[in-house]
C-alpha cells in the first residue's frame, strides 16, 4: 500500500473513532435534558456553565477517579474483558454505515451482514459481566440478556432481509441508492419490527428487565465500578446511536433528502439519527417496563410472525414488479 493509501486508511479510521466518542456523548446530553424537560425539571445545569453541556464529561472524570473493584470470587479475566466485548462491536459497526454519498470508511458488498453479526456481539459483554460477577443477581441479569438475544435477533434479521430483499442488495451504500419514498408505507411494519427488536437488545426500556433496578439492583453490571462501568454506560449510548444509523440506511433512506449532495447528504444522515435518539428518549419516558413474559410474548407472537408477513410480502411485490 502507497503512502497516500495508508494516510487514507488513517484518516478514515480516525473520523470513526472521532465520531464514536462524540455522537453517542451528545446523544447522551439529549436523553438528560429531553427527560427533565418531559418530567418538568431543570436536568443538568451547572457543569461547563449553559445548561450543564459539560455534565458527561464531568461524570466521564469522575468515574476515572473512582477504584476499580474486582469481587473476590469473579473470574477476573472475563471480569475485566467484558466492557470492551459490550463496546468495542459498536465502533466496528460504524466503520460500514454510509453518511453520506461515498462517505464511508468501508464499504462492504455485505455491509448489512457484516453489522448485523457484529453488533449482537455486544451482547455477549453483557452476558460475559453477568456470569463473571460471582453476583445471584448479575447472574440474573446475564441470563435475562441472553434470553432477550435469544428471543429478538431473530425479528431483527428477518426485518433486514426484507430491506435487503427489497434492495437486491446487502450493501448499505447499495440499498440506500435504491430506497425510494414509497418504501416508508411499503417496509413500515419491517421497520417498526426492526427497531423495537434493536431496543430490545440493547436493554432500553420498556425492555430493560436485564438491568431492573427495582428487582436485581443494576443486572450485569452490578459489581463494576469506576471505568469499565463507565464502558457499559457509554456501550449503551454507542447501541443507540448504531440502532438509529441502521435504521436510517434501512427504512429513512440515509443521507438521502430534498437538495442532498456531498454537503447536505451527512447533515440529512445525522438529523435522522438524532431524531431517531429522540424517539428513543422519548419511549424511555414514556412506557412502563415489561414483565419477562410479556417481553418473551411480544417477541415470539407479534414480533417474529409481522416479521415474517413482511418478508412473504416483500418476496410478492419483488416478483410481481420484476
Amino acid at each position: 500500500m502507497t503512502v497516500a493509501g495508508v494516510l487514507d486508511v488513517a484518516l478514515r479510521l480516525g473520523v470513526v473513532v472521532a465520531a464514536f466518542l462524540l455522537v453517542p456523548l451528545l446523544v447522551g446530553q439529549l436523553e438528560h435534558k429531553t427527560m427533565a424537560h418531559m418530567q418538568a425539571r431543570l436536568g443538568p445545569m451547572y457543569a461547563g456553565g449553559f445548561h450543564g453541556w459539560a455534565q458527561l464529561l464531568a461524570d466521564g472524570v469522575k468515574f476515572v477517579q473512582k477504584e476499580h473493584v474486582v469481587p473476590t470470587q469473579a473470574d477476573r479475566s472475563v471480569f475485566s474483558l467484558a466492557p470492551a466485548v459490550a463496546l468495542l462491536p459498536y465502533l466496528v459497526v460504524l466503520v460500514v454505515i454510509p453518511v453520506g454519498p461515498g462517505i464511508v470508511a468501508l464499504d462492504l458488498d455485505i455491509g448489512l451482514f457484516f453489522a448485523l453479526a457484529v453488533m449482537s456481539v455486544s451482547v455477549v459483554g453483557s452476558i460475559m459481566a453477568g456470569w463473571s460477577s460471582a453476583n445471584k443477581y448479575a447472574l440474573l441479569g446475564g441470563l435475562r440478556t441472553a434470553a432477550q438475544l435469544m428471543a429478538y435477533e431473530l425479528p431483527l434479521v428477518l426485518a433486514a432481509a426484507s430491506v435487503a430483499m427489497a434492495a437486491g442488495t446487502l450493501s448499505l451504500s447499495g440499498i440506500t441508492v435504491a430506497w425510494q419514498p414509497w418504501w416508508l408505507a411499503w417496509q413500515a411494519v419491517a421497520a417498526v419490527v426492526f427497531f423495537v427488536a434493536g431496543l430490545a437488545e440493547l436493554a432500553r426500556p420498556p425492555f430493560d428487565m436485564p438491568v431492573a433496578d427495582s428487582e436485581i439492583v443494576l443486572g450485569p453490571y452490578t459489581e463494576y465500578t469506576g471505568l469499565r462501568f463507565a464502558f457499559f454506560l457509554l456501550a449503551e449510548y454507542a447501541g443507540i446511536v448504531v440502532l438509529c444509523a441502521l435504521t436510517t440506511v434501512l427504512f429513512l433512506g440515509g443521507w438521502r433528502g430534498p437538495f442532498a449532495d456531498d454537503t447536505l447528504g451527512p447533515v440529512w444522515f445525522l438529523a435522522k439519527v438524532f431524531a431517531l435518539s429522540f424517539v428513543v428518549i422519548w419511549v424511555r419516558v414514556s412506557l412502563p417496563r415489561l414483565r419477562e413474559d410479556q417481553l418473551q410474548r411480544l417477541a415470539w407472537q407479534v414480533l417474529v410472525p409481522l416479521s415474517l408477513a413482511q418478508l412473504a410480502l416483500t418476496g410478492v411485490v419483488k416478483v410481481v414488479i420484476g
